[in-house]
Parts: structure tokens; C-alpha cells; sequence
């Protein structure tokens, strides 16, 4: 089963500031996490010319597909970016994790999140959107999706409904499986009605952690996914450091948790996607599928940001086959 994930293209960057006094001047408030316009993303863009920085592709379903890759499964990556650098610079890293890119350009800044980390340590979030918010159904062109078997859509698009809809009527035309993860308890909430609707037209493996999930069914973890297993074919609950439970038809399981005290839980669920439809690519069962998603979670909250660094996927693939033996 090859992959294609369709999600917000951002780059995540990361600037250790002098001082906090360039906060006060973009407009955001210390230890916010706020939505900006791109005044203010260019603003800040100029303020952290000589700053020390780090950035790294972000956006939850580019993480997903990253560390599909970085397993070995064939995957691809629908976006859309602008024509500057930080656009450049995202489309060349997913190519080199990868994963094909399938960009959509427009001309202007492209959409990131930037992390301004005070001297005292303090994070402050300043996330702009840009082109990601402006993809539209008919620029997903059908040769992009029938390369593959399944479509992995991240919640938060839901604030999209014609791209949202669109797309999986698109992908379930030509027979692909669609997997959707929730993301967010807000999204769930404030787009409730619309997830009633699409969810069992379309969606064939869902994930979603426990407040996603009694936001949507208003039940507990173990009732609200064998609920959910009857409107798609398989449910899944992440439940913290208590594991995930699967759920299909009738079947329930559950799976522990893996790795230690979280260090930065950033990236969990996107790699726990990962880890069970990489599984599901090479014919494991449910229960071994979520083991290797347990795995990969484990692995990325014992370190900072949304990503497992490369040193750690030869012993993950190590540990994977005895997964699946």
C-alpha cells in the first residue's frame, strides 16, 4: 500500500532570541501561541536575520509521511508553498526524506511556525498559514493520487470543507483507502456536524486521541472507539501513557505505551499514524500495526520536536521486524 498524505505545508523554525523585545514589535504576546498575518511573519522574518535558528519540515501530515518513509514505504506529499526561500527549502526536505512532493506554488511567502524561544527558555508561537490555507480540490490533479493506494488527511483541513470533501470524493472515486486523524478537540467540536457527514462516506481508518475521540461520540476511550468501528472500518484511540486501543467491528485491542517520560510530546500521534499504516502496508495485523506505531511515539517524545532523528531508524527497523515476526 503506498501513501500520499495531504496537510498544511509549514515550516517549523526555531529562533533563540537576544532579548524579548522584538515580541512587543510583531505583535505577539510572550508565551502565546497565535495565529499571525504575514505583516507580522515578514516582520519577524526580518528581525531573525542573525539569530541563531534551526527549522525542520513541519505540519502533521508531512511528519507522518516523513516517518513512513524513513521505514521504507512509498509515500508522497500533497501541498502548497510559495515561491520564497523557506518554500524552497521545504519542498527540497521532504524530496531528500523521501517522500515525493506534489507542490502546488503561488507566488509569496510560504506558510511556517515559528518558535521564539526567550533567554529564560520561555516559547512563543507565532504560526502563519500562508498558501497552506488556500489549496482547493481541483489543484489535487487525479495522476497525483493514482499513484497511490491510500490517502492520509489531517484534521485540521476540515476548516476547508470544499477541499476536504473534494479530495476524498476524488480519491474514493479511484479506490483509494482514506485514513483521517482528528489532530485537534477544537477542530472536533467546531466542525462536529461536518465530521457526522463525511466520516462515514468516506473515511476507512481513523485516529484520533481521547478528547478528540469523546468530543466526537461523548464516550470514554474503550466505548468511543468500538462506537467508532461501526461508522469506519478501523478506529483507532491513542490514550497517553496508557497506550492506544483498536478497535474493528466488534474487535477491540489495546496496545502499551512505549519509550519513557515524555520529554516533548510534539509529533506523537503523527508518528503513531505512521507506525500502524506502515504496518498495514506490509500486511501485519492490527495489533502489530499499533505496535509499531507505539514504537515510533515512543521514540519521538524522548526527544525535542516533531521528528525521530536518523540515527535512531536503524535500530527502530531492527525492532520493527521483531514486531512483525
Amino acid at each position: 500500500m503506498n501513501i500520499i498524505g495531504l496537510g498544511n505545508a509549514l515550516v517549523d523554525i526555531l529562533l533563540k532570541l537576544d532579548s524579548d523585545k522584538v515580541l512587543p514589535e510583531v505583535g505577539i504576546q510572550k508565551g502565546a501561541m497565535d495565529m499571525i498575518s504575514e505583516e507580522q511573519m515578514i516582520a519577524i522574518r526580518k528581525a531573525q536575520e542573525n539569530l541563531e535558528r534551526s527549522q525542520t519540515p513541519g505540519g502533521s501530515a508531512c511528519n507522518t509521511m516523513r516517518a513512513l518513509s524513513c521505514l521504507g514505504a512509498s509515500t508522497g506529499f500533497i501541498g502548497k508553498i510559495g515561491t520564497d526561500e523557506v518554500g524552497a527549502y521545504y519542498e527540497e526536505a521532504v524530496r531528500h526524506a523521501g517522500v515525493a512532493p506534489y507542490f502546488i506554488q503561488t507566488e509569496g511567502v510560504s506558510g511556517s511556525c515559528t518558535v521564539l524561544i526567550s533567554p529564560d527558555g520561555e516559547r512563543t508561537m507565532g504560526t502563519f498559514l500562508g498558501p497552506a490555507a488556500t489549496i482547493s480540490a481541483d489543484e489535487i490533479q487525479e495522476e497525483y493520487l493514482q499513484q497511490y493506494d491510500c490517502l492520509y488527511i489531517e484534521g485540521y483541513l476540515i476548516v476547508n470543507e470544499p477541499l476536504m470533501r473534494g479530495t476524498m470524493e476524488k480519491a474514493k472515486r479511484l479506490g483509494l483507502q482514506i485514513a483521517l486523524d482528528l489532530s485537534n478537540f477544537n477542530i472536533v467540536n467546531a466542525f462536529k456536524g461536518l465530521l457526522e457527514d463525511i466520516i462515514p462516506k468516506y473515511v476507512d481508518i481513523l485516529f484520533c486521541n481521547e478528547s478528540e475521540a469523546e468530543a466526537f461520540t461523548g464516550l470514554q476511550a474503550k466505548e468511543a472507539a468500538l462506537a467508532l468501528a461501526q461508522i469506519v472500518d478501523t478506529a483507532i484511540v491513542t490514550i497517553g501513557k496508557e497506550g492506544a486501543i483498536v478497535a474493528h467491528g466488534e474487535t477491540l485491542l489495546r496496545v502499551d505505551a512505549e519509550g519513557g517520560k515524555p520529554i516533548d510530546t510534539t509529533g506523537a500521534g503523527d508518528h503513531f499514524a505512521a507506525g500502524f499504516l506502515y504496518g498495514q502496508t506490509v500486511g501485519a495485523s492490527l495489533e502489530q500495526s499499533a505496535r509499531i506505531g507505539s514504537l515510533l511515539a515512543g521514540y519521538v517524545i524522548d526527544v525535542i520536536g516533531p521528528e525521530i532523528p536518523a540515527q535512531y531508524w536503524e535500530q527502530i527497523k531492527l525492532k520493527v521486524e521483531d514486531i512483525l515476526v
